[in-house]
């Protein structure tokens, strides 16, 4: 959906105005995304392997499910929002907020507030924007990022980062 108006914003994340999706990137304007981390019972990391049609990183690995706010969205509307649309899932009961990155280089200048749910599939993943997904262990992810594995995307890494700092505090 290159045509979807998306909301962009400041330093400081204060609206804007709305532009289309494909204009916000091609200018490196800030926006806003949510990025949802999904672990099932065994504390094992849903990640989804983005389709090779994706005008971005495409067919590189990335969190469960993630995507751009809507203009006039919510953060939390559209985490809920997009579980949906990618997953075919509804996670409302375990959703949490965890933590926000800023709008960087490695995030596609992109305000990413980051989500954390439990959910153990099955997941019917939207055709168009994932090519594949598969469950993993929470090391190994580590060890991909720490290698700086040129199969992930960046933003995926940088919140990863993020994710075990906080986990360690």
């Amino acid at each position: 959906m290159n045509h979807e108006l998306i909301a962009v914003v400041d330093e400081h994340d204060n609206f804007i105005e709305n532009r289309p999706r494909k204009e916000v990137h091609k200018l490196g304007l800030r926006h806003r995304a949510v990025h949802i981390l999904v672990f099932n019972d065994a504390n094992q990391i849903f990640l989804q392997k983005r389709s090779l049609t994706k005008d971005v990183n495409a067919g590189l690995w990335d969190t469960s499910a993630a995507g751009h706010v809507d203009a006039g969205e919510s953060y939390d509307a559209c985490a809920h929002r997009e579980t949906i649309e990618e997953l075919g899932v509804c996670v409302d009961e375990t959703l949490s907020f965890l933590f926000k990155l800023p709008a960087i280089p490695e995030t596609g200048m992109e305000f990413v507030q980051v989500y954390r749910c439990q959910h153990n599939g099955p997941f019917t993943l939207e055709t168009g924007e994932i090519d594949d997904g598969q469950w993993f262990g929470i090391q190994e992810v580590a060890q991909r990022v720490k290698m700086n594995a040129p199969s992930i995307t960046d933003t995926f890494k940088t919140l990863w980062l993020k994710f075990e700092a906080i986990n360690n505090e």
